[in-house]
Formats: structure tokens, C-alpha cells, sequence
């Protein structure tokens, strides 16, 4: 009991600093955001500070973390699929294509040659470590594009394409991730004939088809609710909270990937939901985002493996910058003249830097340490997962005012159609 009231005084003492600062911190004092506080204090509190809490005397500290991780996953997909413009992915869809397809691919395969190069294991491990780190994160993606800050100085149509992609990518990331790790349990021919007919068939078709289905039926029931006034007020707000968890777990129950299901779910939701809802439900789905955010945050500050990152040597370092600045950047340079949101190389540079590794990574490293007992994948992705929370933390400030100076805003802007809807791609 001892060690829940310190989690409570500790977390929740937390939560509410920040809460109350929130606006000082993105403004002036930048130098310091909200996860990366979070995950300072996981370090003070936990077994290489103070050690007021330890995460094995709970359980096994990976299923604690893999399961928050999850958890905040997806409350924040399904947050992105609210943000969206509705039909946003129709009348994107070839740069959204573009960014998930080969985008994801290129970010995967650079990621897992420089894992390859630096540290030396075996192909496969490489490989596997690149797709925990290739998603785009939508925890830390939307301490970027939310704000008074973001609206002002980032126009709506990177924002938005930030947020579809950490949104979309998080649940496409599984079938990355799972290529590897099942050759790395199975023989090469047997790995292939269960990630073809398991993994893409029928966990990531099952979570688009299920998410689908369950998003827009909730959808439409929401709306015909609303117009007959079966709705209370006190309800609605608990809608998407609820919806999410129930994707969550009714999808992993039926051995899916369930995070891909909430996010689908919440585009089909946005689509046939009264839009004069929509904006009080999330609200309610970015505060209780946040809630569980910090914890998860802590919970990683508790966890990381310091002594492992000291073994790893200036290789991790190495491997942790070169990661950064390599992983995403050139991928959005090579791509941008097809994709419509970003209409020149500064929007390129803005889009292709601020493409953080966060939760999601934490959430597939956690799963591959569950299967494989890996502990080079363990410590190598959690490395890169902490560089990203403290470069992409301090920089996100200052590139964003940076971003809004140099920006020309006579210039007709993407955002006015993702506003208006009235442009569909080719």
C-alpha cells in the first residue's frame, strides 16, 4: 500500500505541475518538456535514484510497462483519428499511401543498417530492432502539433499529416516488427507462411475490417442518439474513452492487432459521429491521453536499462544520433514532391525532423523482449527511444517558432483544404 501512495503522491503530484505549467513550459521554458520530465522523474524515484519504487515488486516490470504502453497507444491513435479532418484519408490517400507504404519501408530498412553497422548482430536482430523504432510516435507527435503554439506557427495541413501518419503507422508498424521476430524464432520458410497468413492476413485484415465495422456502427448509433436527445451530457463525454478500450481489448482478444483496429475505428467514428459532439469528446480523449501518458512515461524512467546503455558505449551513442537524423529525414526529402501536405523543402525539413520515436516503440520493444528475451533489443531501443524524447523534446519549441518565421504565409496553404475538404487527390 506503501508503495501505491508514493506512485500516487509522485505521479499524480506530477500530472498536476504540469497541467498547471503546460503553457509556460512549451513557451518559455522549452529546454524541458513534459515526457522528458516525466522520465526524469522514473529515474529519480525508481531503482537507479532514490528507489521509493520499483516496478518488479509490482510484477514483471516488462508486462507492466508493454501493457500501459498499450493502453496509451491507443488512446492516442484513436485521439489522432479524432484530430483528423473527416475523410481525410480518402482525399489524402495518395500521400498518405506514400508516407505509410514506402515511406515506412525506407525508415525501417535505414534504421536496421544502422543498428547492423554500429552494433554489429546479425541481420535479422538489426532488422527487428529498426521496425520497433520506425513508427512515428502519437504521444510525443501530439505534444508538437497541439497547442496555440502548433495552430499558430504550424499550418493544419502538416499537422494533420503528422497526426494521420503516428496515427496510421503505429498499427501498420506490427507486421514490420513481427517479420523478424518470427524468423528469429522459426526457420526462414516457416516465419514467412505464418507472417503471410497470421500476421498481415489475418491480424492486421481482421483490425482494419473489425475497426471499421465497429467504428461506424458506433458512429451512426452516436448520431440517430444525439438527434432523438438519448444522449446526457455526462455520457457522451465517456464515449470515446470507452470505445477505445473495448477496440483494445475485444480486437487482442480475437488475437489482432489492436491498435490498428482503435485507430480505423476512430477515422469511421469521426466520419458518422454529429460533428457538434465530436469536439467535446476529444477533448475528453486528449485529457484522459494525458492522465495515462505521464505514468507510462515514468513507468520508462523506472525501467531503462542504464548500465546496458553504458555497455553499449559510444556505438550507442553513435547509433542513437545517427538514427535521428537518418531514419526520417531523408525519407521525407526524397518523398515530399509527393506528398501533397508539403509543398516545399522547409516543409519537408519541419515534417521529416519532427518524426519522434516514443510510446510505440516502447510498446513493441517491450513485446519483443516478452518473445525473444533479447536484452541487446531491450537496451538498444529504449536508447534511441530516450534520445528521441530529449532531442525532439528540446527542439520541439524552438523549430516550431523557427518553422512559423520562415514559413511564407502568403503563400496558399494545404491546411485550407484539409479545413474545407474540397481537394482530393489523384
Amino acid at each position: 500500500m506503501q508503495d501505491l501512495n508514493i506512485a500516487l503522491v509522485t505521479i499524480g503530484g506530477l500530472t498536476l505541475l504540469l497541467s498547471l505549467v503546460a503553457g509556460l513550459m512549451r513557451n518559455k521554458i522549452y529546454v524541458l518538456s513534459e515526457p522528458m520530465v516525466a522520465v526524469i522523474l522514473g529515474v529519480v524515484i525508481g531503482p537507479f535514484g532514490a528507489d521509493l519504487l520499483a516496478l518488479a515488486e509490482w510484477g514483471d516490470p516488462f508486462l507492466i510497462v508493454e501493457q500501459f504502453a498499450r493502453l496509451t497507444v491507443g488512446l492516442a491513435v484513436m485521439a489522432a483519428a479524432l484530430r483528423l479532418p473527416q475523410r481525410y484519408f480518402r482525399e489524402r490517400v495518395r500521400s498518405m499511401a506514400i508516407v505509410l507504404l514506402p515511406g515506412m519501408i525506407v525508415m525501417w530498412l535505414v534504421s536496421g543498417l544502422l543498428v547492423f553497422f554500429f552494433l554489429g548482430v546479425s541481420l535479422w536482430t538489426a532488422l527487428l530492432i529498426g521496425a520497433i523504432i520506425t513508427p512515428t510516435d502519437p504521444v510525443l507527435a501530439g505534444t508538437i502539433v497541439i497547442g496555440s503554439l502548433a495552430e499558430r506557427d504550424i499550418p493544419a495541413s502538416v499537422r494533420n499529416l503528422l497526426s494521420g501518419e503516428a496515427g496510421a503507422n503505429d498499427g501498420l508498424a506490427y507486421p514490420i516488427v513481427f517479420l523478424p521476430l518470427l524468423v528469429l524464432q522459426h526457420s526462414s520458410e516457416r516465419a514467412i507462411t505464418e507472417w503471410l497468413l497470421s500476421t498481415v492476413l489475418w491480424e492486421i485484415g481482421t483490425a482494419v475490417v473489425i475497426g471499421a465495422a465497429v467504428g461506424a456502427a458506433a458512429g451512426w448509433i452516436e448520431r440517430k442518439s444525439h438527434e432523438h436527445d438519448f444522449l446526457e451530457e455526462t455520457s457522451l463525454l465517456s464515449v470515446t474513452v470507452a470505445f477505445t478500450f473495448a477496440v483494445l481489448g475485444g480486437v487482442k482478444l480475437l488475437g489482432s492487432d489492436g491498435i490498428l483496429a482503435a485507430f480505423v475505428a476512430g477515422l469511421l467514428f469521426n466520419r458518422f459521429a454529429d460533428a457538434s459532439d465530436e469536439a467535446d469528446e476529444q477533448k475528453v480523449q486528449e485529457t484522459v491521453l494525458r492522465l495515462f501518458t505521464f505514468p507510462v512515461f515514468v513507468f520508462f524512467g523506472m525501467a531503462i536499462p542504464i548500465s546496458e546503455w553504458f555497455a553499449l558505449g559510444w556505438a550507442g551513442i553513435t547509433l542513437a544520433a545517427s538514427v535521428l537524423l537518418l531514419r526520417r529525414l531523408p525519407m521525407m526529402l526524397l518523398f515530399h514532391r509527393f506528398i501533397r501536405p508539403i509543398n516545399d523543402g522547409r516543409d519537408a525539413l519541419f515534417a521529416g525532423w519532427f518524426g519522434p520515436i516514443g510510446i510505440a516503440a516502447l510498446f513493441y520493444a517491450t513485446v519483443a523482449h516478452r518473445i525473444l528475451g533479447i536484452e541487446l533489443v531491450w537496451s538498444a531501443s529504449t536508447l534511441i527511444i530516450a534520445s528521441s524524447v530529449l532531442v525532439h523534446g528540446v527542439t520541439a519549441t524552438p523549430f516550431t517558432k523557427l518553422y512559423g518565421q520562415v514559413i511564407d504565409r502568403d503563400h496558399p496553404q494545404a491546411a485550407d483544404d484539409d479545413q474545407s475538404s474540397a481537394f482530393v487527390e489523384g
